[in-house]
């Protein structure tokens, strides 16, 4: 048992079980305890590896994407360029590296990090000390300062919390969390509910989830599009139209574990649903995508950019330079799991990437 784990446990016993989006928000953000507050759980050493960190290539390609969509906004004299949730800050050091190409773009750019880890926070600001470029740190998006804005949220959607629902013959139950017959573990109990606004049909038997934290996110990142211009790319593993199942995962070690097994020693995510993320940012923005990971970033010039790295690197070099490639947008690998969506003001032309 964890920390964690007998905190959930007091809550249990003096509220009862625990929705499904309270239990994550309590596994990975609670202030002590949390699975994002106590560490680093990226890379080998970690429990997952994302795309910055398998090779800088991704980085790299999405700084000429935000430079590019900056000279669509007629180059505007100053940008907030915004990563949510930016894990080490590797992204934006290969992303400004890359984007310096651009004439002026590093002049205008002032660079905002929005992250809740105290422990990734000082990563970010050892990756990024050697910047030429302001950089910010928030606790929260809304308090970015009012401005034309291009917004980086890779891996951010699907660990915001969800809620799941479940059709029975007699209405909806919403799945909770409670404790076991014998107090010592967590498990699953459906309580019945009124169903929500926004819950599709479902036939007996399925599963549904939805998440209002990130359909909150989505409307409030196109609503400072709208206002100041701009675009947000979105990037992440989920599916393109909404459908019932259950989602839901935890990873420990680089393997599947079990979601309510070890709360705040694993990362519990889910799926996201980018038709309902489309949704929610409405008709005040231009929603390209989504289309999958590996066409985006073929696209965007990926192949092209991994032949450069290969023709100066050793033949180990040249290997893994191929390596990362085929995972990046390899069909079997992260190509087609993951989605790209992006958000841009209707005056700008459509982005890059999205054909």
């Amino acid at each position: 048992m964890t920390a964690l784990f007998d905190h959930i446990r007091r809550r249990i016993g003096a509220e009862g079980p625990l929705r499904l989006d309270d239990y994550m928000t309590e596994a990975l953000a609670h202030p002590e305890f949390g699975y994002y507050m106590t560490g680093d759980p990226l890379g080998r050493a970690g429990d997952f590896v994302t795309a910055p960190e398998v090779s800088q290539m991704f980085g790299e390609l999405i700084g000429l994407w935000c430079a590019h969509v900056w000279t669509q906004m007629d180059r505007p004299e100053m940008v907030h360029l915004v990563e949510l949730g930016p894990g080490r800050g590797t992204l934006m050091a290969d992303a400004l590296r890359a984007a310096n190409r651009v004439d002026g773009f590093l002049a205008a750019a002032h660079v905002h990090m929005v992250e809740t880890s105290p422990s990734l926070q000082k990563r970010q600001r050892r990756n990024l000390s050697t910047l030429t470029v302001p950089v910010s740190w928030h606790q929260h998006f809304a308090q970015v300062p009012a401005a034309p804005v291009l917004i980086i949220a890779n891996e951010f959607l699907d660990a915001l919390p969800v809620r799941q629902f479940v059709r029975g013959p007699d209405g909806w139950a919403e799945r909770c969390v409670c404790l076991d017959d014998s107090g010592d573990a967590l498990a699953w109990i459906d309580q019945p509910t009124d169903t929500p606004a926004d819950l599709p049909d479902a036939v007996v038997g399925e599963l549904v989830e939805i998440s209002p934290a990130r359909a909150a996110i989505a409307a409030e990142l196109a609503a400072a599009i709208a206002a100041h211009g701009g675009a947000a790319l979105l990037i992440d593993y989920g599916h393109g139209k909404s459908a019932p199942g259950d989602t839901l995962q935890a990873i420990k070690g680089h393997q599947f574990h079990d979601a309510l097994a070890d709360p705040g020693e694993a990362d519990v995510t889910a799926h996201v649903d980018f038709a309902a993320i489309a949704a929610a940012a409405d008709s005040s923005v231009r929603v390209s995508g989504p289309v999958t990971q590996g066409a985006f970033l073929t696209a965007l010039g990926i192949e092209a950019r991994a032949a450069q790295l290969r023709g100066g690197a050793t033949p180990r070099q040249a290997g893994e330079v191929l390596e990362a490639l085929k995972r990046l947008i390899g069909p079997a690998e992260m190509g087609t799991l993951f989605k790209v969506m992006a958000l841009s003001h209707k005056d700008q032309p459509a982005p890059e990437g999205f054909a």
